[in-house]
Formats: structure tokens, C-alpha cells, sequence
């Protein structure tokens, strides 16, 4: 395309810039970015909303429902007034950015410095990250955490915690340093799965364990409507590792197609070995399987080939079903926390394998097309290569922001916790945990006769007979 005389030229009408989409304005980016960002609010909303409500026993589906549609609205609230400024803004810290509003629209309607969309793309696409992060925590503490400290938590979790995370592998934080250390963390493996599963297995420790007859008998209340939930959730990452790059490009496309890949793959050899091993397909298992290929491609989905991400399945489908179903059951460390939708195995674990497998398995091309430079390749290119420094030099990056992420949501989250126990207490009480959404809320799922009603009294006795004026 040729400019002449300030403007392009040969355009339709329609393409041509104006006051209300500038020369810098993509119109394609902007509008597959504003798509992208919607999908990645509908894992939340609906999806996780819908997954959480079906996957609990029926007396806590309000609760849980309700934790996951009050953290989407408490933490966009946040994100403008603080917290997206301290995950991407000026630096404060090596940690963390300065705090300050989002609102006005010199900052929302300016150019994203590397898009060619308005700035607030940007923040709605990274407060939808923030939300599915906090509400994926949610899921270990379901079915007795007090909704009055799950209120505070929320904000003071987000501020603590994510921003910190987000700051220093995706800001301008000391793991995220061109001609230094940089992490390959596509979109989120360590920001938002391995703290999620790290802080909500945290979390779940200083809350303490459901009943005890909860906990051995915890079936879904609607299997049916969780694969629903589910369905959100995978097709909603398409705009999760398509969106990432913030451009339509041969990157976003790879992106799409690997995270589909891996979670096929993923979710098949979950059912393959429930098979194996327990003669019987697990729906839950299955969604487990989906989501641990979800989360395994995240980190590395527009920067590896797709044999590698099938390959990343593969590992994703079996090495958390071992941590779930063998370790969780002969360590009486991981027994004495309550977990209650097994986070920890589905994102802490998966998260840091994807999170390794990228750093293995990156290619350096696509490294460079995803604006990373010549100098990062990961680790089995870097052998063909005959540069391996480099690539255990990039491995031990991942490691450390690995590491970093580990310890920090572990106290973080500990000292949120501790907090809040100063104020209101964290779990519900034992008579509310045996009434459950009732209450918590004064409400329940479903309102069926004879589920939990009396049976009214028959209306004809309590009305006396009306005779007919011509009888009398």
C-alpha cells in the first residue's frame, strides 16, 4: 500500500482513516482483538459460572456459581482503578508497576505501543486474563469457603498477587528483560495456571477441608450442563492463545491450532488411561483431560510446531492423571488439603509443564515472529543447532520464573489468608456448611417439588365450599 499526500490511496470508503479510527488503527486487529478478548470473559462467564455450578454437589451449586460471577465483576472493577496499571504500567519496582486509574480516555484511545489498536483493547483483553486467573482459584476453595472473605480475597489477591506475576513476566519486570533474562510464557502457563493452582491449593490449606461427608461424597449435580461449561471453556481459548500475539498473523493462526491439537490429544489419553486402569470412561475425567491440554499449549502455543504440541498433549493427558489419580492418593500431605476441583493437578501441574515443554520445545522463528529476538531458541533446536548454551540458558529461565511464581502466590496467598482471619472468618460455620446454598445465600439451585419442600396443604381445605346461589 502506497501513501500519498498524508492518506492512503485507492481505499474504500469505508477503510479510509477518520477521527474515529485513525491512520494507526488496524481495523482487522482491532476488531479480531475485541472478538478474542470476548471469548476469553466467556470462559468466565458463562463458562466457569456454568462448570462450577454443575460440578458440585447440588446444595453448594449458588455458591459456587456466584464465586465465579462476583470475581469477573469485583476484579474488572479493580483492574481500571489499579491493578492493570501495576501488571503493565511505568515500573516501580523490579516486581511490580505504579498504581494508578485507567479511566480517562487520553490513555484508553491512544495507540498500544506494539498494536495497531486503542489502548483499551488492551486492558479489556488483559482484565479478562485477570478474571479467569482468580476464578480458577476459586475452584479449590468451593464448598465452604465464607463468601464474605471470598469478597475480600478477590481484590486483595488480584493486588498482591497477580499484578506481581504479570509485572515481571509480561511488564517490565526483572524476568522479562530484553538483553536479560526472558521468560517464553506465550499466554499465561506461569501467570495464570501455575498461580492459580499454586494459590488455590494455598488458599485451601488456611480455609481447611469441607465436611468430612462432603468430601468423601462430592458428586456433580448436573453432568450434562458441566459438559456445557466445559464446551465454553475449550472453544473459548481460542481467543485465549489467538489473541495473544495482538495481531492477525500466521502466529495467531499457529496459536488456534495447537491449542486444539493438544487438547484433543490431551483429553484422550486422559480416558485412554481411565480405561486402562478403572475399566470405565469418566466424563469428569474427560474434562479433566481437556482442561490440562488447555493449559500444558498455553505458554508455548504460537512458538512451537504442532507435533510438539501434540506431543505436549500426550504429556499433558498422562502426567497429571498420575499426579491426580496415583501421588494425590499414596502422599498424605496432598490428602490433608482439600482441593476441591483438584486445581492444583489441572493448573499448577500442568502449567509448569507446559511452562518446561516450552522452553524444550520453542522454535526459533517463531520466537523472532512473536517479537522475541535471535537470541532465544528453545532448548532441542538449540542442540540442532549446535548452540546448546543457549538453550539451557533458556531453560533455567524457565525454571526460575517457575520458581519465583511458586514462592511468591505461597506467601502472598498466606499472608492474604491470615489477613482476612483477622476480620471475618474463612470458612463457614459447621451448621452452614451442612445447609449450604441456603445458607450462604437464602437460595437454592433448584426448586423442585419435593426436594427439600413441605408439601403445602391441600388448597381446597382451607377454603369453605362455595354453593351456588341457586342451591340455597
Amino acid at each position: 500500500m502506497s501513501y500519498a499526500d498524508g492518506g492512503p490511496i485507492y481505499l474504500p470508503a469505508n477503510l479510509k482513516p477518520d477521527e474515529t479510527s485513525p491512520l494507526w488503527n488496524n481495523k482487522a486487529d482491532n476488531a479480531w482483538q475485541l472478538t478474542a478478548a470476548t471469548l476469553v470473559g466467556m470462559q468466565s462467564v458463562p463458562g466457569l459460572v456454568i462448570l462450577y455450578g454443575s460440578m458440585v454437589k447440588k446444595k453448594w451449586a449458588v455458591n459456587s456459581a456466584f464465586m465465579a460471577l462476583y470475581a469477573f465483576a469485583a476484579v474488572l472493577v479493580c483492574w481500571v482503578l489499579w491493578a492493570h496499571s501495576m501488571a503493565f504500567g511505568d515500573r516501580l519496582c523490579p516486581l511490580v508497576g505504579k498504581p494508578h486509574p485507567v479511566l480517562t480516555p487520553h490513555f484508553l484511545l491512544r495507540q498500544l505501543k506494539f498494536g495497531l489498536m486503542p489502548m483499551a483493547d488492551y486492558v479489556y483483553f488483559q482484565f479478562a486474563f485477570a478474571a479467569i486467573t482468580v476464578i480458577l482459584l476459586a475452584g479449590s476453595l468451593l464448598g465452604r469457603m465464607n463468601f464474605y472473605a471470598w469478597m475480600m480475597f478477590v481484590p486483595l489477591w488480584l493486588t498482591f498477587s497477580y499484578t506481581v506475576g504479570a509485572f515481571s513476566i509480561w511488564g517490565d519486570g526483572f524476568l522479562n528483560q530484553p538483553n536479560g533474562i526472558r521468560t517464553i510464557d506465550y499466554a499465561g502457563g506461569f501467570v495464570i495456571h501455575l498461580s492459580s493452582g499454586v494459590a488455590g491449593f494455598t488458599a485451601a490449606y488456611w480455609v481447611g477441608p469441607r465436611l468430612s461427608h462432603d468430601r468423601q461424597n462430592f458428586p456433580p449435580n448436573n453432568i450434562i450442563q458441566l459438559l456445557g461449561g466445559a464446551g465454553f471453556l475449550w472453544l473459548g481459548w481460542t481467543g485465549f492463545n489467538g489473541g495473544s500475539p495482538f495481531v492477525v498473523s500466521r502466529i495467531a493462526s499457529l496459536a488456534i491450532l495447537n491449542t486444539h491439537l493438544c487438547t484433543s490429544t490431551s483429553l484422550i489419553v486422559w480416558v485412554s488411561l481411565d480405561m486402562i486402569f478403572y475399566r470405565k470412561s469418566s466424563v469428569i475425567g474427560a474434562v479433566q483431560g481437556m482442561i490440562t491440554g488447555l493449559v500444558c499449549i498455553t505458554p508455548g502455543a504460537g512458538v512451537v510446531d504442532s507435533w510438539a504440541a501434540a506431543l505436549m498433549g500426550a504429556l499433558s493427558g498422562s502426567v497429571p492423571w498420575y499426579t491426580m489419580m496415583v501421588l494425590y492418593r499414596r502422599s498424605a500431605f496432598f490428602q490433608k488439603v482439600d482441593d476441591t476441583l483438584a486445581v492444583f493437578h489441572t493448573h499448577a501441574v500442568a502449567g509448569l509443564l507446559g511452562g518446561i515443554l516450552s522452553g524444550l520445545f520453542a522454535k526459533p522463528n517463531l520466537l523472532s515472529m512473536y517479537s522475541l529476538s535471535d537470541n532465544y531458541t528453545g532448548l532441542l533446536y538449540s542442540i540442532v543447532d549446535g548452540k546448546a548454551h543457549q538453550g539451557l540458558q533458556q531453560m533455567s529461565y524457565q525454571l526460575a520464573a517457575a520458581a519465583f511464581i511458586t514462592v511468591w502466590n505461597v506467601v502472598a496467598t498466606s499472608f492474604i489468608c491470615l489477613f482476612i482471619t483477622r476480620i471475618v472468618n474463612l470458612r463457614m460455620g459447621e451448621d452452614e456448611l451442612e445447609v449450604g446454598d441456603g445458607a450462604a445465600h437464602g437460595e437454592e439451585a433448584y426448586a423442585l417439588w419435593g426436594d427439600g419442600e413441605k408439601m403445602p396443604n391441600a388448597l381446597r381445605l382451607r377454603m369453605p365450599p362455595r354453593i351456588p346461589s341457586m342451591c340455597r
